[in-house]
């Protein structure tokens, strides 16, 4: 029989609401024929079994060394000589390379480790909003008080995650401080044919550079850090000078991205559910109590599993042809789980559309599943808290200042997220607006 045609994943319709279209995927079965922008022809799988299954298959490889010429030809993938360079990271890697390089930074993620940091990272949200809101104290009357509009991206979300991270990684202040956002966008890679290739190879330039400053400076000032343990790898032969670069972009990229993506998935539901929006305010509002504290931990984790960030894996791929839920996958093709469909599943999560911040228990497959299980979800989920905490006390009122249908989502084929976020909110001492939020749908 002849192969389906494979679907198209891109366009407005599809970024800006994927789950129409993975509910229907769903229901006519675990593995589908699909089509990315760069023109990348793969095999979804859907469902929460299957993703787990899939995330869980020994036969199916990371590294892309692995991909077939067919793939090879139109991924976007980086070009010669970065691919080699900073591609060798942990996501890229299968055992036993995968479980050496994960052991070198676990630890500094580990759910002690990050609690550690939980009041540094308090103050960061603080300076940032403070910065933002035009106030050194949202008590002494300043703009949060009085009202306003904010792009929650730009004021925020672009910049906690990242600050945040390099307390945990060691990276020193003056040398974060000079990091560029736009770099960031190389996990967003384009294809070899698009015309914009050339900025996005300006950026990975760029970024390699920078990541060269961070290794010789750890090499030249070590301290009790994960860079620093790094670099400490590779001179003692544990790692690749190239496996040890791809690490720290791996860390630098794909450490504050995602939760500067999450915190606007999160915010943009609230703001669509008014009611659920205003209970979790009133619960954060004021000294944390434990019944407040078990409803943002709850908050947390449905809004993980409603909209995630990491809306697809990465490639994996088959050495072989081989068989997948009936469906025979040729060897090299690349392989996709959407995360976003299976924490959909009404076969797991009963009224999986709906947004239910008592939801427990919550086996969400957010941060992924298996040995590729995100290691920085203990980080990312304090970060969550603190970050929600922090807008919605300091936010009060808080409603889009655009329309809804307004939002411009990220092309991005694996993530999901908005680059600008403009909310109105205030003022503090009003009384809350008839119907909540003036978006709710």
């Amino acid at each position: 029989m002849p192969r389906p045609e494979p679907l198209p994943l891109h366009g407005k319709e599809y970024k800006s609401d994927p789950y129409p279209l993975y509910r229907k995927l769903r229901e006519e079965g675990p593995v589908h024929r699909v089509n990315f922008p760069s023109g990348v022809n793969a095999w979804l799988v859907t469902g929460y079994e299957a993703a787990q299954s899939a995330l869980t298959d020994d036969r199916l490889g990371k590294n892309h060394d692995l991909g077939n010429s067919a793939w090879r030809e139109r991924a976007a993938i980086m070009p010669e000589p970065q691919h080699s360079q900073l591609q060798v990271h942990l996501l890229h890697q299968d055992p036993p390379k995968h479980t050496v390089m994960r052991k070198l930074v676990t630890e500094a993620f580990t759910p002690r480790n990050v609690e550690r940091g939980r009041a540094r990272f308090e103050e960061i949200a603080t300076e940032l909003l403070d910065a933002a809101l035009g106030t050194a104290d949202a008590d002494a009357g300043g703009a949060d008080r009085s009202g306003g509009v904010v792009d929650v991206v730009a004021a925020f979300a672009a910049h906690f995650p990242f600050r945040v991270l390099a307390e945990v990684i060691g990276l020193p202040e003056e040398i974060a401080a000079r990091f560029d956002r736009d770099w960031g966008k190389v996990v967003q890679p384009v294809g070899p044919s698009d015309p914009l290739r050339p900025v996005y190879e300006g950026r990975l330039r760029g970024l390699q550079e920078y990541i060269t400053e961070v290794v010789e400076h750890k090499r030249a000032h070590p301290g009790d850090d994960l860079l620093t343990k790094l670099v400490r790898a590779c001179e003692a032969g544990e790692i690749t000078k190239e496996e040890q670069d791809s690490i720290v972009f791996q860390l630098l990229v794909a450490g504050q991205e995602p939760v500067t993506n999450q915190i606007t998935t999160a915010l943009i539901a609230l703001l669509r559910h008014p009611a659920q929006l205003r209970r979790l305010q009133e619960a954060v509002a004021g000294e944390p109590d434990e019944a407040g504290e078990a409803l943002l931990g709850r908050a947390v984790e449905e809004l993980l599993r409603y909209d995630s960030a990491f809306e697809l894996t990465t490639w994996r791929f088959f050495a072989e042809d081989s068989d997948l839920f009936g469906t025979t996958v040729p060897a090299g093709d690349s392989v996709i789980v959407s995360l976003c469909a299976a924490n959909r599943d009404p076969e797991r999560f009963p009224d999986a559309d709906t947004l239910d911040l008592d939801r427990t228990p919550n086996p969400h497959m957010a941060f992924g599943h298996g040995i590729h299980f995100c290691p920085g979800a203990a980080l990312a989920r304090v970060e969550l808290r603190i970050a929600l905490r922090a807008l919605l006390t300091r936010l009060p009122q808080i409603r889009l200042a655009v329309p809804d249908e307004d939002l411009a989502w990220v092309g991005a084929v694996l993530a999901r997220g908005v680059n600008e976020l403009p909310v109105a909110y205030g003022p503090r001492d009003a009384a809350p607006r008839s119907g909540g939020c003036p978006v709710a749908h």
